[in-house]
Order: structure tokens, then C-alpha cells, then sequence
């Protein structure tokens, strides 16, 4: 008997701690997941975990061998089951669209991953010979933790780099490697990194400039490790890069440019414009809207001319613009000013159209000289106030003679405020959202943020005079050739030369400028269709919020409504913006 009361004892107890156990609703299930990717992501990409602020993985590389490539693709599927066996019914209507954000990002993870465009891991504008330098720009230096940590890093790089070689390899291989038209420069993006002397390298830039947080007995030693990691581990792999690149690789690149020449490119095609829209448009849909587009803003720009008073013709005005002297700077410095009074000018004019503003301060500083001759005229590099680190709005000074001050408004109100550095830290600045919200990115929304935010100077006393004002035509009728000109050539057969012509014949660009974008978006198929798709999409909204408000139309609160959920897909920013005007309506 004493046996089976025992039993019986133990039996009760945890049938009675069972019952007392409480099981999780679908929203913690939900949120422990969002927990779990997140801290996953940050162990597998450690340097983007330095980026955000979190300095936990700082001694580590990205693992970007083929084996971890699978193994993440198996662990999104795993993921994505995780997340469809939560009941989507049971959630709020913030959880709800929690999931269906992190549904989008996750699936098409998975989708993307078949065409294996992981095997072109270098172009003319990234790779480990960009990424890896400005690794130091985000890197504390702070004690001797953090010099620890940085020389464990350059120690992994032999092996990181030759994991990039190795997905080039296996691209050369399956014939997914970028066209050799728009790789020329980037075997002296690689040497530069190592024909170099060490002390004048970005990596060895810490022992010099922050080696005062470390005790004065121990900085000749750092400085000796640092040279000497530099120079055999960091020198060396990139010379090993430089060498497969220019004896392997350039040669085996594609010389068809269009998206269609990789293996299975229509659909890869199909899923770029997709994923970069947020739309179900077919490249088709999106040519003709180009050309309406090129067409509309045409007649704007003619209109322009007149009130310049110039009596010549379109083509004889754009050469104008672009060989009279007047039009530009002298010196480095003079542009970088001439883009912070312009940013100075911005900022006090945000209040009138924005009830939310973010705390992140910015500021703007030339792209590097050896990433200049590819890059595009401008780019956002965000901050991050968990890190103490301000947003960059990143400026192309190479060849002065080719960036014109009547682009230069229109420019930093789309890199600055309100453009990226406003949407994307208010985004980074949300409260009660799963991180995963705050940092991801639909291009159609941010992009299209971007060119909106173009528009809004008129609201905001630029573009006076009327050449800036043919900037700001410019810079659309730019993003409205790139309907035209990515969809042509990655879709319809167009010639790198046709694409070059065409953006010649209807912008002020200058030449150097479309060389580049053109060469961009033959590496970036349908990354360019973002722009213009998004801008369109927040003017119709807006007209939708002006025409059924009138009189309560306030342009700050649908401001806030378009930026106040982060990035979105364009079809939830269209369900936001809807719910916005039922509101306000009081339905």
C-alpha cells in the first residue's frame, strides 16, 4: 500500500502542476519566435550585429561557405513552419500584421534562394572588397576587449575570403556570375587594398587613431600584432582575390547583360521585380508606365526651360547644363558644404510636415576614393542610436566636373531629410515592434519614400530658381528611365548602348553619371523599378487622402501614417493609409 499511495501522491502532483502550467497564446508563440530568428541572424551575420550596436559576436566573420548557405536555407523553412503553425485568427490586429511582415520576409528568403544569385557575391558596387574595409567605420574601438576582438576578425579574414572565392568558383561553374561589362573596375577596388602601406591601410587605421584607449604599455605590441595581421593575413588574401579575379574570373563573366542569360533569368527576372515592387506588375506593365511617365515629365521640363529663358532646344539646354562651368564646384570641400547648408536649410521645415520626428542626428561625408568611380552619385548609410552612431548621407566627389549644383537639392532631400534618414530612423525608432520590424526594408517603400520626399521640397521653399527645379525634374525623369531602361534590357533585349542613349536623350544627367547607373542596374536587375513604382503609389494614396478628407486633410498626420509602421509592402501601406482616412471620416 505504501507504494501505491506514493504513486498516487506523485501522480496527483503532476497531473496538479500540469493543469497549473500555462500554455502559450498564439502571440507568445509568435513573439518567442521573432526572439528566436532574430538572435539567430545576429550569431550568423556577426558584422550586421555590429552595425545595430550589438558588439556580443565582434569577434567573429560570417561563415559564407556553400554548406552554411544550405544550412540557412533549410533553417528558413524551418522557420516558415514554425510561423504557419501559429493561428494567424487568434492574434491582434498588431500581431497580425507582425506575421504578415515576417511571412513576406520569410518566404521569399525561400524563394529566392533556387536562382542562387548568392554565387555573384562581388560587383562594381559591393562585395568584400567595399564591405570589408568600412567594417572600421561601425567598430568600437573603446578598450582592449575591442582590439581583441577586431584582430580576431582580420585573423577569420584568410578563411572569409576564401569562402567568397569559392561561391565564385561555383558560379563560374553554373554560369551565374555578373556580365563582364560592369566588373572592370573592380580589380582596382581590389588592389587597393593591399598595394598600400600598412600604415595608410583602413585596417590598420585603429592602432593609430584609437590607440589611446589602450594603457601605454601595451600599444607598441598592439601596433606590432596589427601590422603583422594586416599585412599577412589581410595583404595577402585580397592579393589571392586580386589574382583569381583577373586570371579566372573576369574572363569566364557573361557577355550577354540582360537577367534572361542566367539560367532560368525569366523567372529570375520575374521574382527581382516582384520582390523589388511589392506589386504583381509584369515587366511589360512597368515599361509602359515608364514611358507615360518619360512623356509626362517631358512636357514639365519643357515648361521649365521657357521660364529660364533659354530659347534653345531640349538637347541644346541639357548641353548647357552640362559643360557650363558655372554649374559646379571646384573643390571637394565646396560640394560637401554646399550639401550641408542645403541639409541646414531642411531641417527647420520638417516640423511643418511631420507630427514625428526622429532623434538620430545625420551627416554627410564623401564616398571613399577607391569605391567612388563605381558607385552612384549619392547613398544612405543609416545610424544607429543603440550604437551612438549618426546616419551618413554618403557623397560622390570623384570627378567634380560631373555633379552639377542644380541636382544637389533634389539629392539631399532624398538621402537626407525627409528622404532615408528620416524614414528609415524613424523606423529604427519604433516602439513596441519585434526588431525584425525596425531594421528590414521593402525597396519599393523605402525608394519610393525617397523620390516622394524629392517632391515635398516645393512644400518646402526649394527649388526657387528655375535650374533646381530642372534638377528636381531631372532626378524623377531619372527614376521614370529606369522603367524604360532596366525592364529593356533585362526583359526586352536592350543593348547596354541603347540604355545608355536613352537616359541621355531625356535626362541633364551627365555622362559619366548614366555610365554608371546603367552599369548599376545591369547588376542589380529590377532594384531600379522601386523608385518610381513606390513614389507613384504614395501620390495616389495622398490624392486619395486629400479628395475624401478636404477640409480635415492634415498632411502631417498622413505623413505619419505612411512612416509610422516602418517599411511595409506597397499594398499594406495602401490598407494603412485607407484605415487612416475611415478614422478621420470617424466610420
Amino acid at each position: 500500500m505504501k507504494h501505491i499511495y506514493s504513486l498516487t501522491i506523485v501522480t496527483v502532483f503532476f497531473v496538479f502542476n500540469s493543469c497549473s502550467i500555462k500554455q502559450e497564446t498564439e502571440s507568445e508563440k509568435l513573439h518567442n519566435l521573432f526572439n528566436d530568428v532574430w538572435e539567430w541572424g545576429l550569431q550568423e551575420f556577426p558584422t550586421r550585429a555590429t552595425y545595430l550596436g550589438d558588439y556580443r559576436y565582434n569577434d567573429r566573420l560570417a561563415d559564407m561557405s556553400l554548406a552554411a548557405v544550405q544550412r540557412r536555407h533549410h533553417k528558413n523553412k524551418i522557420i516558415l513552419g514554425r510561423l504557419e503553425n501559429i493561428n494567424r485568427d487568434q492574434l491582434d490586429p498588431d500581431d497580425k500584421l507582425n506575421y504578415d511582415l515576417f511571412h513576406k520576409r520569410t518566404t521569399r528568403n525561400i524563394e529566392a534562394h533556387p536562382f542562387k544569385d548568392y554565387l555573384m557575391p562581388i560587383d562594381q558596387m559591393g562585395g568584400v572588397q567595399i564591405n570589408f574595409p568600412n567594417l572600421v567605420d561601425i567598430t568600437p574601438f573603446r578598450n582592449q576587449e575591442d582590439f581583441n576582438n577586431y584582430l580576431a576578425r582580420l585573423l577569420l579574414f584568410p578563411e572569409y575570403s576564401d569562402q567568397i572565392i569559392a561561391l565564385m568558383q561555383e558560379g563560374l561553374k553554373e554560369n551565374i556570375v555578373q556580365p563582364k561589362i560592369v566588373l572592370h573596375k573592380v580589380p582596382d577596388q581590389i588592389l587597393v587594398q593591399y598595394q598600400i602601406d600598412i600604415e595608410n591601410s583602413p585596417f590598420y587605421e585603429p592602432f593609430e587613431k584609437d590607440i589611446g584607449n589602450l594603457p601605454d604599455s601595451i600599444r607598441t605590441n598592439y601596433q606590432e600584432r596589427a601590422r603583422s595581421i594586416v599585412k599577412d593575413q589581410v595583404f595577402t588574401s585580397y592579393k589571392k582575390l586580386f589574382e583569381f579575379f583577373t586570371e579566372k574570373y573576369l574572363p569566364g563573366a557573361r557577355e550577354n547583360i540582360s537577367a534572361s542569360s542566367l539560367p532560368n533569368g525569366d523567372e529570375f527576372y520575374a521574382f527581382k521585380v516582384k520582390n523589388y515592387t511589392t506589386t504583381n506588375k509584369t515587366p511589360s506593365e512597368i515599361h509602359s508606365i515608364g514611358l507615360s511617365e518619360v512623356a509626362r515629365i517631358r512636357t514639365e521640363m519643357e515648361k521649365v526651360i521657357k521660364e529660364s529663358g533659354f530659347t534653345g532646344s531640349f538637347k541644346k539646354f541639357i548641353t548647357h547644363l552640362r559643360t557650363n562651368p558655372d554649374f559646379y564646384y571646384d573643390s571637394t570641400e565646396d560640394l560637401l558644404d554646399g550639401y550641408r547648408t542645403i541639409c541646414k536649410k531642411a531641417d527647420p521645415e520638417l516640423t511643418k510636415l511631420f507630427g514625428t520626428l526622429p532623434r538620430l542626428s545625420y551627416g554627410v561625408k564623401p564616398i571613399p576614393d577607391f569605391q567612388a568611380p563605381a558607385s552612384p552619385t549619392a547613398y544612405y548609410y543609416s545610424g544607429s542610436l543603440k550604437a551612438g552612431r549618426p546616419g551618413f548621407f554618403w557623397a560622390n566627389t570623384y570627378k567634380l566636373d560631373t555633379r552639377p549644383k542644380y541636382e544637389m537639392e533634389a539629392l539631399s532631400l532624398h538621402e537626407a531629410v525627409p528622404g532615408h534618414h528620416l524614414q528609415i530612423s524613424i523606423s529604427q525608432e519604433l516602439e513596441d515592434v519585434p526588431e525584425f520590424r525596425k531594421h528590414s526594408g521593402f525597396t519599393a517603400f523605402s525608394e519610393g519614400w525617397g523620390l516622394y520626399a524629392e517632391k515635398l521640397g516645393e512644400e518646402m521653399g526649394f527649388y526657387k530658381d528655375p535650374y533646381s527645379k530642372f534638377g528636381q525634374l531631372t532626378y524623377e525623369m531619372w527614376r521614370a528611365c529606369r522603367l524604360v531602361v532596366d525592364t529593356g534590357m533585362h526583359a526586352f533585349g536592350w543593348s547596354r548602348e541603347r540604355a545608355i542613349e536613352f537616359m541621355a536623350d531625356n535626362t541633364a544627367k551627365t555622362e559619366n553619371d548614366i555610365v554608371v547607373e546603367i552599369d548599376r542596374y545591369i547588376a542589380w536587375p529590377g532594384q531600379a523599378l522601386a523608385y518610381k513604382i513606390g513614389e507613384l503609389r504614395i501620390l495616389e494614396l495622398r490624392s486619395l487622402a486629400e479628395e475624401e478628407l478636404g477640409e480635415k486633410f492634415d498632411i502631417r498626420e498622413f505623413h505619419d501614417t505612411v512612416l509610422g509602421s516602418g517599411a511595409v509592402p506597397l499594398d499594406i501601406l495602401e490598407r494603412h493609409v485607407k484605415e487612416y482616412i475611415a478614422t478621420s471620416l470617424g466610420d
